[in-house]
């Protein structure tokens, strides 16, 4: 997905130091953490478009100073010497980040919040290095594409992808630790070809240990290994939509067989996320060459037929469903193209997912914002670049009583995607040179 590299919002950061934090003393972290949380949820109420009849309006501003105290004092445990302390801030400052932009208050303490994380992930345990990895990913997503957004990545890249690539590190780390990377990266260093390639040859360390051994079958891997390698190849195959025409050849020669040999995995979700990357690694393909078609296709096809009808009583009856419903789907890009759109409502607007690049790239923002992404798609400017939205909206009562069209909104979203499917092959010509 194509995007605009952000530029600076607010005040002059240059100018900011390593601030302090200050904090009320005295209060347990289950009450800090459930205090945050409703202080988010009746301002983001208060923030959201006005509903008729609705009751008395939330002083914002009171409720605002109120919520930055609680922030604040979280911020003040991450630096804690007990560790249930610090994850119950980490905890804390996940719901907030994913259920209310943040950026003015974040600006002026990013480097405190970066250094805290990571000290977390440098000496914590397996528990709060996960912890950690989600919410620097969610201070990405806060901070933007900026040079703010750059920093903060540069500095926290080499540890992400150390605890990434560590066998002996928790599964759980290493699975956060992997999304973090790819939804950092995506978001910060998008014009970087070095933090770019770095990121996808750590990301595809992990993954490739699902592939087919000499011998044509599939390794044994121990209990929670499918999972890493499921986020892994999902942050992959998210950065993969940044890379220029050249290097998604060689990808596409290199992978693809060694992905359809991944069908027969015996992990259901680990062959479902297989699948959408052959499915995004296709449209990518068909992006450079319409007439681009895997050597393989018709035992390819083969295997998605037999995944799409699978009736195998050993398997759980949902995971089969589900199972059967994404390979449909991707049976029917591969075959004919097909895409069957899903729209995405929020507020008075809609986004349409009209493809498996835009499926990945919505899919990890959920994946980390969890149930605020619609917020952040009324009110994040970052995720409203990344999906051709325009400016957040600023909107009353009578505003809202004008209906747009549900063509209408297609339209200008389907003719936002192919302005930034352009946008995104010049920048992958820029990169050419240098990947």
């Amino acid at each position: 997905m194509p995007r605009n590299k952000k530029g600076k919002r607010g005040g002059n950061s240059s100018s900011k130091g390593r601030n302090g934090v200050r904090g009320e003393t005295g209060v347990s972290d289950d009450d800090l953490a459930s205090d945050v949380l409703s202080h988010y949820s009746s301002a983001s109420e208060s923030a959201s478009v006005i509903e008729e009849g609705a009751g008395e309006v939330v002083d914002e501003q009171t409720a605002q100073e109120e919520t930055e105290d609680k922030l604040k004092q979280c911020i003040d445990n991450l630096m804690d010497k007990s560790a249930k302390t610090r994850l119950a801030a980490l905890e804390s400052l996940r719901m907030a980040f994913s259920s209310r932009v943040l950026y003015e208050f974040l600006l002026e303490r990013r480097y405190t919040i970066s250094d805290c994380l990571e000290r977390s992930l440098k000496k914590g345990g397996g528990e709060e290095q996960a912890a950690a990895a989600t919410v620097f990913a969610l201070l990405c997503l806060q901070l933007g594409g900026g040079v703010e957004g750059e920093e903060g990545f540069k500095m926290l890249r080499p540890v992400l992808s150390t605890i990434l690539i560590d066998s002996c590190a928790s599964l759980a780390a290493r699975q956060s630790c992997a999304r973090a990377l790819g939804m950092c990266c995506y978001v910060s260093a998008s014009d970087d070809a070095e933090d770019l390639l770095k990121s996808l040859g750590h990301l595809e360390s992990v993954f490739v240990g699902a592939y087919p051994l000499g011998d044509g079958s599939l390794p044994s891997v121990k209990a929670g290994t499918p999972a890493l390698h499921s986020a892994a190849l999902q942050a992959w195959a998210l950065l993969c939509t940044l890379c220029p025409a050249s290097h998604i050849n060689t990808i596409l020669n290199h992978h693809l067989p060694r992905l359809h040999a991944c069908l027969e995995s015996s992990e259901v979700n680990f062959r479902i996320a297989v699948g959408e990357t052959i499915a995004l690694l296709y449209e990518l393909g068909r992006d450079i060459d319409q007439e681009f078609e895997y050597e393989d296709c018709d035992a390819l096809c083969d295997s998605l037929k037999g995944l799409a009808t699978d009736g195998n009583k050993h398997r759980a009856k949902n995971d089969r469903r589900k199972q059967r419903s994404i390979f449909r789907e991707v049976l029917h890009y591969i075959e004919n193209e097909d895409f069957t759109d899903e729209k995405i409502q929020f507020g008075i607007e809609v986004i349409y997912i009209d493809g498996w690049m835009r499926r990945r790239i919505y899919d990890a923002f959920k994946e980390v914002l969890e149930s605020g992404v619609r917020h952040h798609l009324q009110f994040n400017p970052l995720l409203r670049d990344i999906f051709g939205l325009g400016p957040p909206l600023i909107l009353d009562a009578s505003v809202k009583a004008s209906k747009i069209s549900r063509t209408e909104r297609h339209l200008f979203n389907s003719a936002a995607f192919k302005a930034r499917t352009k946008l995104r092959n010049k920048v992958r010509d820029k990169r050419a040179d240098v990947m």
